[in-house]
């Protein structure tokens, strides 16, 4: 299916990211993805958004719809016509619009899957819970707005992090009949501000199933706000036989 451009605001957009362990960011990655490396480290995150005036290109923002909406994404890179591209695999979308769902495989590629949205947020401090529908990607944030990164941080400045996250614009989800569908966030005005975690708890990432102990640990977090975008269809990528069949 060839998904329509997309337009709208990103009234808010949190990325929240992890050092994950590769062995266990592989076991969830189909190829011809792979989970992409800084410092050893796989990185992998949550992102929480704020959308508004989401419709297709051309037309009128009025006509649009707002939505909050999580993402669970695994930065990957994959090989096309021999040159190594980057991007991100998102395993799971969660949404508090009923329109989001609809959409979902329609308007734009994978399921969105209902789950309920509280967010306190005055421009420096910000909580967000999410409780999803099957309780299995409930997520948990306190953060604040600063200044820098947190010396932790597997990035070594804020201009690093800002280019690597840019680069995993491109989406990749799982859809029907061994493929994977691409879709690309386009920003008219990139800009990050680093976030001091207070707390953070994710369903997903916390699932010690999925991750055991020491397999994950907070890396940074930031916020955009206010930015003009589009979301573009990206080519589909054929899956691996044995991942078509997972």
């Amino acid at each position: 299916m060839r998904f329509p451009k997309i337009e709208g605001l990103i009234r808010r957009r949190i990325l929240v990211n992890f050092r994950v362990d590769p062995k266990y960011a592989r076991a969830i990655v189909p190829a011809p993805l792979r989970p992409q490396l800084i410092a050893g480290a796989a990185q992998a995150g949550i992102c929480l958004i704020r959308l508004e005036s989401l419709r297709p290109a051309g037309l009128p923002a009025a006509l649009g719809f707002a939505s909050e909406n999580a993402a669970h994404r695994i930065a990957v890179e994959w090989d096309a016509a021999r040159v190594v591209q980057s991007g991100v695999f998102i395993p799971r979308r969660d949404t508090s619009s009923l329109l989001g769902r609809l959409a979902g495989g329609r308007l734009f590629p994978g399921a969105h899957h209902p789950a309920h949205f509280a967010v306190e947020d005055n421009g420096r401090d910000i909580a967000v819970t999410i409780a999803s529908h099957e309780a299995r990607t409930d997520v948990a944030l306190r953060a604040r707005a600063v200044a820098t990164l947190p010396s932790t941080s597997s990035f070594a400045s804020l201009a690093a992090a800002s280019a690597f996250l840019q680069r995993g614009s491109v989406g990749y989800s799982r859809a029907g009949a061994g493929h994977l569908d691409g879709v690309r966030l386009v920003v008219r005005r990139w800009s990050l501000q680093p976030l001091e975690v207070e707390w953070v708890r994710s369903g997903y990432f916390h699932d010690l199933t999925r991750f055991p102990p020491g397999s994950v640990e907070l890396d940074s977090a930031f916020v955009m706000r206010d930015a003009e975008s589009c979301w573009l269809p990206e080519p589909r990528l054929a899956l691996a036989p044995a991942d078509a069949r997972r």
